[in-house]
């Protein structure tokens, strides 16, 4: 599940655990009416609220969505045991029913009675209860699908690490595949070998699996007392590239303060996770992207229309070119453009090599022969680029972000703090764009996307969006 869909769901749970909780309210409020006989529900429902009570029930909403917030209720339990889960539960809904007694106290007295307080606990523990194992049930079926997984790579093959895989392997509903393990070689290795699980590579060419492999999380399963470099390095590799590492819990002496971890039924794991975009922020970033998206669409229809009749009319093909680009994770997306060239032209771009005109992996020619007469005035008013549009609604693309790189591109890699860039969902614009596009040499250009994802913010995207339009009237670096 991408992190955007992900982001956008994690709202919907939390706003429906808040009308749980309203809920619960209300049931518990149903004896106290049926008592007042003066007062049926119909009219009780039917009274004017005062602005008063209005904003100390919001009030009490806010209080019970913060506690959830930090008794970390809304943080991921893909790893945690369902006793786990309903312990944090209990502690959460006893908090939330101690909070309505403390409102209740200083301005509802009515609402203190223990009969209200017990029937309030016991409705909102149960329906709060019962919503997180319907959820956990969903997710057991979508991942038995094979959606919502996660690769992960395992550092170290001892028992502990063995038995950590078996864990998760019985525990099909985690969505978790086990890509490998990794390794130095060790008199342990022969023992490995009879479990079955793949041995895919030693630590020395951990950095060349990463950048050619989709990896989402790492386990560092490794004796600190004997293997503590090759742990930094590999916490320190992860981190660069923006993959999520998790440790073996007992590797560190959780009685620090502060020291968490995710419970497993077999082991915990504690998590080191990497910069990225998340919150609301990312919600609403999503939101801006299906609307702009759809409605640029809907608004340009027939400008898309006219630039594919003038392609199909100037040069044999189809008008849209799909290219196998790099998204989020490095993950294999289709990326839709107009197509600009001739037929072929990718399997005619390496006799064009030398031709190269700018510095690193990636390729461009100003004047290359493959473009057609049309192409390059698409490209030049960067109308090509238009059909990513179904990209961004589909959730493979951003409105805003680091350009999705072709495979070739990618191949030619140097510097592994460059491959942050994958850490986040690709857009149509970025930095890049606004600053010279192809005119900026590719250090720079991966700098700049850096930047982004340290400076994130919906303002900075509203910035560049809104910057875009007269670099693209311009056609500033357009190639």
């Amino acid at each position: 599940m991408g992190m955007t869909r992900r982001s956008i769901l994690l709202i919907l749970f939390k706003l429906f655990d808040a009308a749980l909780l309203v809920g619960s309210f209300l049931v518990a409020s149903l004896p106290r009416l049926r008592e007042a006989s003066a007062i049926s529900l119909t009219q009780f429902l039917a009274m004017r609220i005062s602005i008063r009570n209005f904003v100390l029930f919001a009030t009490l909403v806010l209080l019970w969505h913060a506690l959830f917030c930090f008794l970390e209720l809304y943080e991921s339990k893909r790893l945690w045991g369902q006793h786990a889960e309903a312990v944090d539960v209990l502690e959460a809904t006893s908090l939330a029913t101690a909070a309505l007694f403390v409102v209740g106290s200083f301005f509802i007295p009515s609402i203190t009675d223990p009969q209200f307080l017990g029937l309030f606990w016991f409705v909102s523990t149960a329906t709060v209860l019962v919503s997180r194992r319907v959820l956990r049930f969903m997710l057991k079926q979508i991942r038995k699908r094979g959606r919502n997984t996660i690769q992960m790579l395992i550092v170290g093959t001892n028992l502990r690490a063995l038995m950590f895989a078996k864990e998760l392997e019985s525990q099909s509903e985690l969505g978790y595949r086990i890509l490998g393990f990794v390794d130095k070689k060790w008199p342990g290795m022969d023992e490995f070998r009879k479990s079955g699980f793949a041995f895919v590579c030693d630590f020395k060419s951990l950095p060349s699996f990463i950048r050619a492999n989709v990896v989402d999380e790492v386990v560092i399963a490794l004796p600190l007392s004997s293997c503590y470099l090759e742990a930094s390095r590999i916490v320190a590799l992860c981190e660069e590239q923006g993959i999520v590492t998790h440790c073996l819990s007992n590797l560190f002496d959780l009685k620090l303060t502060g020291a968490k971890a995710e419970p497993l039924d077999y082991d915990s794991l504690i998590t080191f996770p990497v910069g990225g975009l998340q919150g609301w922020g990312i919600m609403f970033k999503r939101f801006l992207d299906i609307v702009i998206s759809l409605g640029a669409l809907i608004l340009l229809a027939p400008l898309l229309l006219i630039a594919a009749a003038l392609i199909r009319l100037t040069s044999r093909g189809p008008a849209l070119f799909v290219q196998k680009r790099l998204g989020l994770n490095k993950r294999i997306i289709g990326v839709y453009k107009f197509r600009t060239m001739v037929r072929d032209a990718e399997k005619k771009q390496a006799e064009l090599e030398h031709l190269n005109e700018v510095s690193g992996p990636v390729f461009k020619i100003k004047n290359d022969p493959r473009i057609t007469p049309i192409g390059r005035f698409l490209r030049k008013t960067s109308i090509d680029e238009l059909p990513q549009l179904f990209n961004v609604l589909k959730g493979d693309m951003s409105l805003v972000g680091p350009r999705p790189l072709p495979v070739r591109d990618y191949q030619g890699f140097n510097k592994d703090w460059q491959r942050r860039r994958f850490s986040i969902r690709p857009g149509i614009t970025c930095l890049w764009q606004i600053n010279g596009r192809s005119t900026v040499q590719f250090d720079r250009w991966m700098e700049l996307d850096m930047e982004y994802i340290d400076r994130w913010s919906v303002w900075l995207d509203m910035q560049i969006l809104i910057r875009t339009i007269p670099a693209v009237l311009k056609g500033s670096g357009a190639a």
